[in-house]
């Protein structure tokens, strides 16, 4: 049983964020309390950023080796460049189709358990890490302090990342590449909902 109390947690936490807006409320808050607390919910209330972030740790795991830190670092490290640029007012018109590809990229991995080379994972993953910053940090609440609102974002999606690499360890059986498949065809299938029916 205390096994599964982690994707327990993992699932109620993916359940509460679709009953919430796909983003958190402005808190139009200077103080860095309400800074940090923006920040951390903003990946957390986004069905889209939550499941990108938790598969990067399930891709990690797949992978192996050094992509299990690798894949997390490099996520975080775009998506604060990312971030900036969004803060800046940098026009990406492509960014929320960036999101839609992240997810259906990892989702293809899945399926085709995928284990690339280290530098194009990295690649890929601080692509899909630069489209999920920009939106963070343009969608940064007016009034807040950015530099606590990027170490409550920093701190929520490492928890996912780990939330991800946590889950491929206890799934980690003969039936693994089952699993990471049918994992695959969900994130698919989000995709293509998401793409007609914008969350």
């Amino acid at each position: 049983m205390k096994r599964l109390l982690p994707l327990l947690s993992l699932a109620g936490l993916i359940c509460s964020s679709v009953s919430a807006t796909a983003h958190p409320a402005h808190f139009h808050s200077l103080d860095m309390a309400g800074a940090a607390q923006a920040g951390f919910l903003h990946p957390l209330t986004g069905l889209d950023h939550l499941l990108v972030m938790v598969a990067v740790g399930l891709w990690a795991f797949q992978i192996g080796g050094r992509a299990l830190w690798l894949l997390p670092c490099s996520f975080v490290g775009s998506m604060m460049f990312g971030g900036a640029l969004g803060l800046c007012g940098v026009h990406q018109p492509l960014v929320e189709h960036g999101i839609l590809a992240s997810i259906v990229l990892l989702g293809t991995a899945f399926g085709m358990a995928w284990r690339p080379p280290s530098l194009i994972a990295v690649l890929c993953v601080g692509a899909a890490g630069l489209c999920h910053g920009y939106a963070h940090g343009s969608e940064m609440p007016s009034g807040t302090l950015p530099l606590m609102f990027f170490v409550g974002m920093v701190i929520a999606t490492s928890l996912l990342h780990a939330c991800g690499l946590s889950g491929g360890l206890l799934l980690w059986s003969q039936k693994f590449t089952m699993l990471m498949r049918t994992a695959g065809l969900f994130l698919i299938a989000f995709a293509v909902y998401d793409f007609y029916f914008p969350i």
